[in-house]
């Protein structure tokens, strides 16, 4: 790879890290190309991306980011898995190095902030974006149709309250009229 090769590869992955909220670094030893493959799928279908990466270039492309403390972690074979969203890369490897001893999670960060190994598991058990934004519509549903609910069950019971007393003031007159008109016959 010549310096022209290497400078671009550099402003790729410094845009690439810029514009992302959560970067997981992992060391990979021994994981054929299969189970590369088999992984990058699993981070794209998350809207993730996994890169191996050199050390020291990935380090240059650290450089202005936020995640710029994370570069004592690229020693060895090192991996990066990073997405926009704040759950779904880590998600991903955190599945996948449970499945596979050759992957093994060294760090990680979540906008700007530092996480250990960890911090890093803890962060995949979190629900992704796409499954809160979920939530948070059902939510919103939820009390709609409550309300409706609310709103029908009074206009009903002061419906059946307005019968009641229609019935009851109707029923006093009509006995006090057949009690009168009978009182005046006798």
């Amino acid at each position: 790879m010549d310096r022209a090769q290497k400078q671009k590869l550099v402003e790729g992955l410094h845009q690439d890290l810029a514009d992302t909220v959560c970067v997981v670094v992992a060391h990979q030893t021994g994981l054929t190309v299969a189970e590369a493959t088999q992984l990058r799928r699993q981070m794209r279908g998350a809207g993730a991306r996994y890169r191996v990466t050199k050390n020291r270039l990935a380090r240059r492309a650290l450089e202005g980011t936020p995640f710029e403390p994370l570069s004592d972690l690229f020693t060895g074979p090192t991996a990066i898995a990073f997405s926009r969203d704040p759950v779904a890369a880590a998600k991903v490897v955190v599945e996948f190095a449970n499945r596979n001893d050759k992957l093994t999670i060294v760090g990680g960060g979540l906008s700007g902030q530092a996480l250990d190994p960890a911090g890093v598991r803890a962060l995949a058990t979190l629900p992704s974006l796409d499954e809160l934004r979920g939530r948070i519509v059902g939510l919103l549903q939820a009390p709609a149709t409550r309300v409706a609910t609310v709103l029908q069950a009074p206009a009903a019971q002061v419906a059946r309250v307005l019968a009641a007393f229609a019935e009851k003031a109707g029923a006093p007159a009509e006995s006090a009229g057949e009690g009168g008109a009978e009182g005046e016959a006798a």
